[in-house]
């Protein structure tokens, strides 16, 4: 490939016998053979600057259809317009989105249809934000006005370091930034992706990913391409009605290149019918990317046993790492080689420090997926937290630097210092370790719990809720808070429930026992939600619900369910023996915030390690020798202790 510009492969593919094949639903489809995109981009360039829009304008693309999106895209590259694409949504906090962003560019232009418009203005006379809806009207261009497309535009031929577009990141940890991406950043990486996985000329992708997503845009629309590769995409919103339709058309097509997150995978497999599914052939998918969120090594598993019978490899799952600022790929693993996972200690994953290796069945293990070392022209360091780079098997940041990677955020050159250092290293914001020539991502720095001197990751203890608490996956999400002056976070977990709320007071006696019996640490609060928020990749916004934790939204159901919690019917409070009215004065001493029966389980009450540990150590002053602080475990309540330790009274005197 010797392209410097897109705008340069655009050009190439006029020659092309390639195509895109757009899928809207089972028997809806439609193709456009690469050669016929130049003239639609070109003569959708005439209107954009019809309206105003010349070399370096910003164009924000909001658009439904993906067949729109593409036009629009190219018609922005071949006019050296800064495309802006983001995700029509529909939810407020996606309508929010778009209202931030405008905020942030100079003079933009819009892009979009009648419908879209029409649910922005609602929501901004709703929201106080008609002024900024009426400014941007007379720059915008609705596509479904557009009659008559054949009168070409003024091609303006961009250079490598001009901005391609502005990638917005999804804001899963803050308010979003604007990723600026240079035509040579984007080519860069093209070459890296094509490279990483043998992209050659029997290759075929399909995608649902949202063409607003780096991961759906760059990898599986422009790479395939720019490299002359036959693409198809499935509009997002048919793989959320039906997901089954995502593999019946990559067997139909016998696509070759594949992807999803985390939460697609688990989207297909709650509705897969195995019987159904037998008529399947995947024997031709060769590289099915799995990337955009942390890595279920379960689900993987789950998925791959799943589809087996329809001829799926293990050995195509594709673990992978990547990033916005990265122009997508920073990490791959070797094709065809299968996944591999670490294991190590949950508790000794601070930054600086080297991970401790475990098996699988330890109490303390967490277990990773590696996703593979640099592509091509990609460098990556683990440095500590004053910078300093990390030896192999360290906890620390993870930094980027290469042609691939962006020189900074939009119009934000505060954001830009505070990323990227003056030799050009640029921190991901991830945090990880290298082992054996892989790349393992623990977590993210800004989510990263401190409890107790130790640090702790939310999706371990989400991982942690849904397995022993028997909350679905992707209905949970755990964060921290630092009250003022405090040396340590308050853990929050927020779980997805509609119901009545006295209901819910025994869900929070379910995720308090097992987060503190498996691993150690109190939650503070579990707060039912309606809405778990998450980004169009899937990844959610906890920093969202820590905000309106601070704010005082759970106010008010936080005082009804500890309300509820003191009026329900409670377990037999009162001490049957000598025995159990010692221990329950002890711990009455040490949990005075919590009235509680002999029959209540300390871990549903959230009992801390350190409130444990003192309540033992009384307990020991007044019964010495008789027990271990392992035996709360296997008799987390009063009358079982007692019982317990009665036996050994008896046992010693006998």
């Amino acid at each position: 490939m010797n392209f410097t510009t897109l705008d340069s492969a655009l050009a190439a593919r006029l020659t092309s016998n390639r195509a895109i094949h757009y899928i809207e639903g089972e028997g809806n489809e439609r193709t456009l053979p690469f050669s016929a995109l130049y003239s639609r981009a070109a003569g959708l360039l005439h209107h954009f600057q019809s309206c105003g829009a010349r070399p370096g304008s910003e164009m924000i693309l909001l658009l439904e259809r993906n067949e729109q999106f593409v036009d629009a895209f190219w018609a922005c590259i071949l006019g050296n317009i800064i495309a802006v694409p983001i995700a029509p949504g529909a939810t407020d906090e996606h309508r929010l989105k778009l209202f931030r962003v405008l905020r942030k560019l100079k003079q933009p232009h819009l892009c979009t249809d009648r419908k879209v418009f029409a649910r922005l203005s609602t929501y901004a006379a709703d929201n106080a934000l008609t002024a900024e809806i009426e400014r941007i009207k007379p720059a915008t261009v609705f596509l479904d006005q557009l009659d008559d497309i054949s009168l070409p535009g003024r091609l303006q031929a961009a250079q490598p370091d001009d901005i391609a577009f502005v990638q917005y990141s999804s804001g899963s940890t803050s308010e979003p930034k604007g990723v600026a991406l240079t035509h040579r950043n984007l080519i860069a990486n093209i070459a890296a992706i094509a490279r990483g996985i043998d992209l050659g000329d029997a290759d075929s992708g399909l995608s649902w990913m949202p063409l607003t997503h780096d991961m759906g845009l760059i990898g599986f629309h422009l790479t395939p391409f720019v490299m002359n590769v036959t693409h198809h995409l499935m509009a997002t919103a048919v793989f959320v009605r039906r997901p089954q339709l995502w593999l019946a058309k990559a067997s139909e097509k016998r696509a070759t290149v594949l992807c999803s997150p985390s939460f697609g995978y688990r989207h297909f497999l709650k509705t897969f019918d195995a019987d159904k599914g037998a008529r399947l052939d995947l024997s031709h998918v060769r590289i099915l990317f799995n990337g955009a969120e942390p890595i279920s090594v379960e689900l993987c598993r789950e998925f791959l046993a799943a589809l087996a019978p329809c001829g799926l490899r293990s050995s195509v799952m594709f673990p992978v790492y990547g990033l916005a600022e990265a122009s997508l790929a920073v990490t791959f693993p070797n094709p065809g080689a299968g996944y591999t996972t670490v294991t190590v200690k949950r508790d000794a994953l601070t930054v600086g420090t080297a991970v401790e290796f475990v098996v699988a069945g330890d109490p303390l293990a967490v277990t990773f997926m590696q996703v593979g070392h640099p592509v091509l022209g990609c460098e990556l360091r683990i440095a500590g937290d004053a910078g300093a780079e990390l030896p192999d098997g360290a906890v620390g940041h993870i930094q980027i630097r290469g042609d691939n990677v962006c020189r900074g955020y939009y119009l934000d050159p505060q954001s830009t210092r505070a990323a990227i250092s003056i030799d050009g290293w640029l921190d991901t914001g991830d945090l990880g370790f290298r082992f054996d020539g892989g790349l393992t991502i623990t977590g993210r720095a800004k989510e990263i719990l401190f409890i107790g001197g130790q640090n702790y990751y939310p999706h371990d203890l989400e991982a942690v809720i849904e397995k022993h608490a028997g909350i679905e996956p992707g209905k949970v999400a755990v964060c921290g808070v630092r009250p003022d002056n405090a040396a340590t976070d308050d853990v929050l977990a927020f779980v997805l429930y509609r119901g009545e709320l006295r209901d819910f007071v025994t869900t929070i006696g379910r995720v308090r026992k097992c987060v503190n019996e498996q691993i150690g640490i109190v939650v503070g609060h579990v707060i039912p939600v309606a809405k778990i928020p998450k980004t169009t990749s899937g990844k959610i916004q906890r920093y969202l619900l820590a905000a309106a934790y601070q704010n005082g939204e759970f106010r008010d159901v936080l005082t009804r369910l500890h309300e509820l919690a003191a009026t329900a019917p409670s377990t037999v409070s009162e001490a049957h023996s000598e025995i159990e009215k010692i221990l329950k004065e002890i711990c009455d001493a040490f949990l005075k915030d919590k009235p509680f029966g002999v029959h209540d389980n300390l871990f549903e009450l959230g009992t801390s390690s350190l409130t444990l540990a003192q309540i033992y150590e009384r307990i020991e002053t007044v019964y010495p020798g008789q027990l271990e602080v392992t035996d709360f475990f296997d008799y987390p309540t009063i009358a079982d202790l007692a019982k317990y330790l009665e036996g050994r009274l008896k046992a010693n005197h006998a």
